[in-house]
């Protein structure tokens, strides 16, 4: 399985550099990560094998699965997360793009063309710390997986 986190725009903070570079290496211990700044929409389209922003139908059949990052998702636990990748990893060949959009959010031809749209939660988080926050739970899904006392179920 190949897991990439993709998020719109250069990383302002350092300090949320230093935790993106700090969970993607924890995440390489359970699975092929990769963490891609990336310029804009389009560009996360385009990676994602989906050009066409007007044939949403063929935009299904890319080179990925696109999972979005929006208030308006699905909420899951982090056991559910956890679940979540572990069905994925054992269906799916296709590498799985986590995306954090930009300060406004998708467009909606992005919510179009993802397979999936998930939420961090009812709270409005900034995006740099919406990408950390997913990095964490992406770390914790495996660490359940995997039986490793990192989460205690609380």
């Amino acid at each position: 399985m190949k897991i990439k986190i993709a998020w719109m725009g250069k990383t302002k903070e350092p300090a949320i550099q230093s935790l993106t570079d700090e969970y993607v290496k924890r995440i390489s211990r359970y699975v092929q990560v990769e963490g891609l700044a990336l310029r804009d929409e389009p560009a996360l389209l385009q990676m994602c094998g989906r050009t066409a922003p007007d044939k949403a139908k063929k935009m299904s059949a890319g080179k990925s699965t696109l999972v979005l990052m929006d208030s308006r998702g699905k909420q899951f636990s982090s056991e559910e997360l956890a679940h979540f990748l572990r069905d994925y990893q054992n269906r799916n060949p296709l590498p799985l793009v986590f995306a954090v959009g930009p300060a406004d959010g998708f467009s909606e031809t992005a919510r179009s063309a993802a397979q999936h749209t998930i939420s961090l939660g009812r709270m409005t988080l900034a995006h740099e710390l919406a990408r950390v926050v997913l990095l964490e739970q992406v770390y914790r899904a495996f660490t359940i997986l995997k039986g490793h006392p990192y989460h205690s179920g609380h």
